[in-house]
């Protein structure tokens, strides 16, 4: 069963997404959030597997919010006995093709996933359970539009990120640069010769390295120290 907070600035919509989840097998809402503020203070109250957050929420430090939820040490310390062992939630950002800049600042502060405002309810349910396994979430469009808000918004400083791209072997440095580019593991198995699981150790290795917290943020990382360039 996975558990989820609901962050969102208006009543209607919370109530919306309260109904449509709390319908689904294996998912339980168990709180709701109007802003930034609210949503650390209930993550770290309720702990819950994933944090759905809209990217519009009226809260000038909503990027610091995503960083204090999915970093333990960031979270307020409750009172009672310690929980070891406890994960930190998941975020998922529901945003719009127009938030580059917010975007990714919410992907470097942590978020593990991206889906445009306009997903079907299967695929916001699906991304919900997806997220909460631990597996990061974006779609085709919303990586192709992040990749070049990158470019654009953000010069490549390699010069920042020499130290941890220099600890990347040149067969992860191949897998990274595969993952950059938008391939799935199963493409990348195919085309470098080996097998999916060796691509899975791989990106494991990758994100210890680079200090990424999922997939996305490699990706970022990958244009942002120059591994990768625009064509």
């Amino acid at each position: 069963m996975a558990t989820v907070l609901i962050v969102n600035d208006q009543s209607l919509q919370r109530l919306g997404f309260r109904m449509l989840l709390a319908a689904q097998p294996g998912l339980t809402v168990v709180g709701e959030a109007a802003t930034g503020a609210e949503a650390v203070r209930m993550s770290a109250e309720l702990h819950p597997d994933v944090v759905l957050m809209d990217s519009h929420i009226p809260d000038k430090d909503s990027i610091e919010a995503i960083r204090r939820i999915t970093r333990p040490a960031a979270l307020p310390q409750q009172p009672g006995p310690a929980r070891p062992g406890r994960r930190s939630p998941h975020v998922l950002i529901l945003t719009t093709t127009s938030d580059d800049e917010y975007t990714y600042g919410a992907l470097r502060a942590g978020a593990c996933g991206l889906l445009p405002q306009d997903a079907t309810p299967d695929e916001l349910t699906a991304a919900i359970h997806s997220v909460a396994a631990g597996n990061a979430v974006i779609t085709s469009r919303l990586t192709r539009e992040l990749i070049d808000a990158i470019r654009q918004l953000h010069p490549v400083h390699p010069a920042g990120r020499a130290d941890r791209l220099d600890t990347l072997t040149a067969r992860e440095r191949d897998v990274l640069t595969a993952v950059a580019s938008g391939w799935s593991n199963a493409e990348i198995a195919a085309r470098l010769s080996i097998a999916q699981t060796t691509v899975k150790s791989h990106i494991t290795r990758i994100l210890t390295k680079t200090g990424a917290r999922a997939r996305v943020q490699a990706v970022v990382f990958a244009y942002e120290s120059g591994l990768v360039r625009p064509a």
